[in-house]
């Protein structure tokens, strides 16, 4: 073995241990924070596995499931394989990094990964993106073996159809995965030496297998009316509240600060210099990342845009610059990057901070770190009350609300993780509306138990008034603190409805 060998092994040795330190990192902080919403509502869908779900493909439903078999329904079981395939995902760009460059640029990714909030954070949890931007990532592998060997060769063809399975997990991880294929193209027909490969069958086979590994997504929809697809196109083109100047703003201000605003600085250009590069590669990687990030910007126009929604973005953009700088070699470069690194570091680190022990002049209300707290006293008070109703009057009592949230916040917390209800009487569509609901399963004579937020001084609300000519009575129990140590982050109401008549209002959706 030379001196050079034994140099490339040891970056590479300290990348993926970078990587891997962080992904440990992150496993602690997915046992200590509370489940918020989205991630006890993706946890339901893990108990209901299927080919595909009202807003989302199946993907993570199938990690969860996994973690949870094995840890049980706890915030670790929910998170571990989320966890791991974040961890999975930045070895893949370490690799890319390597292959683009050398063992320095793969260091280099590493780290810029590392100490980007997004990542920092957002693989903790367990979300639709965990299992994205590992296929994302691995997709992006593949492909760069795949241009770099000969057009049309058996070796060419092979990492082409690893690509197009790599592309159909992306699929059903979540449906902006489709966006990556349109970069490539973006590319190919950009790009001489690329627009080659359109004539290899390479491409074609890709597309093929992702679409077969795709298909059972699919085939969910064509028996649920589309109802995801058509869920998601509404979600991402209709128009929204607010001005586009002030959408456009919002979206961008929330990248800089989920990626930090020096390392989205530089991203940007090394971006921008890779789709002025003579190197096919980097084309594509600028293309891909440009796509990504440019759609939504667009769409950002009409609708408001969530700002996880670009992360693929970041993937070739970290390869990008990992290749930029070991290529460039100029100190006041680096000093930038390392500038960009120590900060987003920072800002990763006050994320895990505030998320264990705020320190960060925000209330609970407004802190994103501090959605899942508080849901245990709620779903343990409504367990009282309902076991308190049953000793009283023998009627069997089931829980919910009218928002998915506290539906699957409940079930979580509560021991024996009962079926709860979200009526979507008030709030909108979900998952909960292809499943069996109170009126399917419940019979003559039961009782309701309902959780909804403390928003106005009107007590009954609306929900309540719609579901009371369908019961003998309704009464208030209780109003529940949801708390963040001793800071109230939020309240709910918590209301019985008794002696259901077996009869229910006629639903404002159809699935």
């Amino acid at each position: 073995m030379t001196a050079q060998q034994s140099r490339r092994m040891s970056g590479a040795a300290i990348a993926v241990l970078i990587v891997t330190v962080a992904a440990v990192i992150r496993a602690i902080f997915a046992t200590i924070i509370a489940l918020p919403p989205d991630e006890t509502y993706y946890w339901e869908w893990s108990r209901h596995l299927a080919g595909g779900f009202f807003d989302h493909p199946p993907a993570i439903a199938v990690l969860i499931r996994a973690g949870t078999s094995l840890f049980g329904a706890t915030p670790f079981g929910v998170r571990i394989g989320s966890v791991c395939v974040g961890w999975a995902a930045s070895v893949f760009l370490v690799l890319l990094a390597r292959r683009l460059a050398d063992e320095r640029a793969a260091i280099i990714a590493a780290v810029a990964l590392c100490c980007m909030p997004l990542a920092a954070a957002g693989l903790v949890l367990a979300t639709p993106d965990a299992p994205l931007l590992f296929a994302f990532t691995l997709t992006l592998l593949a492909l760069d073996h795949a241009i770099s060997a000969d057009p049309g060769s058996a070796l060419a063809t092979r990492w082409w159809l690893a690509a197009g399975v790599a592309l159909g997990i992306a699929f059903v991880s979540k449906y902006n995965a489709v966006l990556l294929p349109l970069g490539v193209l973006i590319a190919c027909l950009a790009v001489p030496s690329l627009r080659r490969q359109l004539r290899t069958p390479g491409p074609y086979v890709a597309a093929v297998v992702a679409v077969l590994v795709f298909l059972p997504v699919i085939l969910w929809n064509a028996r649920h009316q589309w109802v995801s697809f058509r869920f998601q196109l509404d979600h991402g083109f209709s128009s929204g509240h607010g001005t586009p100047f002030s959408r456009e703003s919002s979206l961008i201000g929330g990248q800089i600060a989920l990626v930090s605003p020096i390392l989205f600085a530089l991203l940007a250009v090394v971006v921008a210099q890779g789709a002025r590069s003579r190197e096919p590669r980097r084309v594509l990687l600028s293309a891909v990342s440009a796509t990504v990030f440019l759609f939504f910007c667009i769409g950002a126009w009409r609708h408001p845009a969530e700002a996880n929604w670009q992360a693929p973005a970041y993937i070739p953009a970290i390869g990008l610059l990992a290749a930029h700088t070991w290529a460039l070699r100029s100190r006041a470069w680096s000093r930038w990057v390392t500038a960009a690194c120590t900060l987003g570091g920072v800002m990763a680190l006050a994320i895990y901070v505030q998320a264990v022990a705020p320190v960060l002049p925000i209330t609970a209300r407004d802190d994103p770190t501090a959605r899942g707290t508080g849901w245990d006293s709620l779903a343990a008070r409504m367990q009282v009350l309902a076991d308190r109703q049953t000793a009283q009057s023998g009627a069997r009592v089931w829980l919910g609300g009218d928002r998915y949230q506290e539906a699957s916040e409940i079930a979580f917390h509560l021991p024996s993780h009962p079926q709860t209800f979200s009526l979507n009487i008030e709030g909108r569509p979900n998952q909960y509306d292809l499943w069996p609901g109170f009126a399917d399963v419940a019979r003559r004579g039961d009782d309701l138990m309902l959780a909804f937020e403390v928003q106005s001084a009107d007590s009954v609300g609306p929900v309540v008034r719609r579901l009371r000519p369908y019961f003998d009575d309704a009464r208030l129990l209780d109003v529940v603190d949801l708390r963040r140590g001793s800071e109230v982050r939020t309240r709910r109401r918590v209301w019985l409805l008794e002696r259901w008549h077996a009869s229910w209002p006629p639903k404002g959706f159809t699935p």
